[in-house]
């Protein structure tokens, strides 16, 4: 039996009326509906013609294991007969993950999340029609969780989706999730936009995200967040749950930083990113007050690179950030994706607060200098950072790290799994200050002092702002 199906707008118009009881329909409003059709709600026509463009993304990676007893991981047996003792058989076995990617552009570029194709060897793309092509990783980002792919049609054009200015979005508006979760064929939810600018997800290093409460569940990931005009407005990425189950939180990482990404991926795949130069933090309430803002907002400004496009466009410590192109920034993490939306060589108009006024700045944006070169050396010999790899830090590296300090010194980017550094305690991400009293400025400067011999090794590190000092006796 047909059954009625209200269009949303006469539920809203009714929901509205019951509210105030002084509304009164216009005669617009009051129309009644004259037909089925004018009843029926359906996204039917908008599925059809968005739907072929999302796609099934197949990973395979090879993972080597070793087989390996406990005994052999007993400290006596391993001080004896070395860290290799009893390490087994290497064996081999196929890893694969599955998750859902969005066609970009008709000769075909893909988009899907980082996460998805992560350490893969071969990538899968599967059609809507069921059609299979071997995939090429032109480029990933795992700062915003984002991959591109590109498939070989031999120059047939595919479906794809455009993308829509994701900064239209308002809260309210309906969406639709896209996306293959189980590996048994798309399926489609629909929501509304929850939230925008949510940038305390924790997912990627870049966290700005729109949040919408269609159903996105394991599988979504990489699948599309569509307009009601069926354009792109986002890339699933992640849901808010203790359980794997959807919960009505879900995040899309914008279509602006997914442009973004895809213009900055360079031909051999690595991702060139506009930089500012200045860092800071979020305007609290006390900080509003004590500068005169009528309400907390802004990024305020506490460190400079000399010579960086900021400082050289006029911007100082103490100024607050309050806006880039127009649109309002509310934390560093909005600011770090403002700036990131836009191309290297192009140019960032700032709204700044200086001494109780507003002011406009232009800032000419460029790539993070590699200034000095990082030199990335992994240490050895019989000493104790052996098995570090370090390098010299400069913009482009602290850029690519997610580092606000950027200072001139020598930081540790990897550990060898039981090296001597691991042991005594070094980790990712330390700043190696001095060794056996000597200020450590470059790589080489740090290797020399290594080279020398001593029967006590005393090394200064910094960590999160604090000096640890760690003493090894030969």
């Amino acid at each position: 039996m047909w059954s009625r199906r209200i269009p949303v707008a006469l539920v809203s118009l009714a929901l509205i009326g019951a509210a105030g009881a002084a509304w009164h329909p216009t005669a617009a409003e009051a129309q009644v509906p004259q037909s089925r059709e004018q009843i029926r709600l359906s996204y039917a026509p908008l599925v059809r013609r968005a739907a072929p463009a999302v796609v099934n993304i197949y990973s395979r990676k090879v993972v080597r294991t070793r087989r390996v007893s406990p005994l052999f991981n007993d400290p006596f047996f391993r001080r004896f007969f070395g860290e290799e003792f009893g390490l087994g058989r290497t064996e081999q076995r196929v890893q694969n993950s599955l998750g859902s990617g969005v066609i970009v552009a008709a000769d075909g570029v893909i988009v899907t999340n980082h996460h998805v194709i992560e350490g893969a060897d071969e990538v899968t793309v599967v059609l809507a029609d069921r059609r299979e092509f071997a995939a090429t990783i032109v480029g990933n980002d795992d700062k915003t969780d984002l991959a591109v792919l590109r498939v070989d049609t031999g120059g047939e054009a595919l479906p794809f989706l455009p993308l829509r200015d994701s900064d239209d979005l308002e809260v309210g508006d309906l969406v639709l999730a896209i996306g293959n979760p189980f590996g048994v064929g798309q399926t489609v939810t629909s929501g509304i936009v929850s939230a925008l600018a949510r940038t305390r997800v924790g997912v990627s290093d870049l966290n700005f995200f729109i949040q919408t409460d269609a159903a996105i569940n394991p599988g979504n990931s990489g699948g599309a967040l569509v307009s009601m005009d069926g354009g792109l407005v986002g890339v699933n990425t992640a849901i808010f749950s203790k359980s794997g189950a959807s919960h009505g939180v879900g995040f899309a990482v914008p279509s602006n930083m997914v442009r973004s990404v895809i213009a900055g991926i360079t031909a051999d795949g690595r991702l060139v990113r506009p930089w500012l130069g200045a860092w800071g933090q979020a305007v609290t309430a006390d900080i509003a007050t004590s500068l005169g803002l009528p309400r907390p907002t802004g990024v305020l400004v506490n460190t400079l690179y000399r010579g960086g496009p900021a400082a050289r466009a006029g911007l100082s410590v103490g100024d607050v950030v309050l806006e880039v192109q127009g649109r309002e920034v509310a934390d560093p993490d909005s600011l770090d994706y403002r700036i990131a939306t836009l191309g290297v060589g192009s140019k960032a108009d700032l709204t700044v607060w200086r001494r109780g006024r507003t002011r406009a700045l232009r800032v000419a944006l460029e790539a993070p200098p590699e200034d000095p070169p990082r030199d990335t050396t992994e240490l050895g010999g019989s000493q104790p950072l052996a098995g570090a790899v370090v390098a010299n830090v400069s913009p482009a590296l602290a850029d690519e790290l997610g580092l606000d300090d950027v200072r001139p010194g020598v930081i540790v980017t990897k550990l060898r799994r039981r090296s001597s550094a691991a042991r005594v305690g070094v980790r990712p991400g330390d700043r190696v200050l001095a060794v056996n009293g000597t200020d450590v400025a470059s790589v080489r400067g740090l290797v020399r002092l290594l080279d020398e011999t001593a029967d006590r090794w005393r090394i200064a590190v910094d960590r999160g702002g604090k000096t640890l000092r760690i003493v090894v006796e030969r």
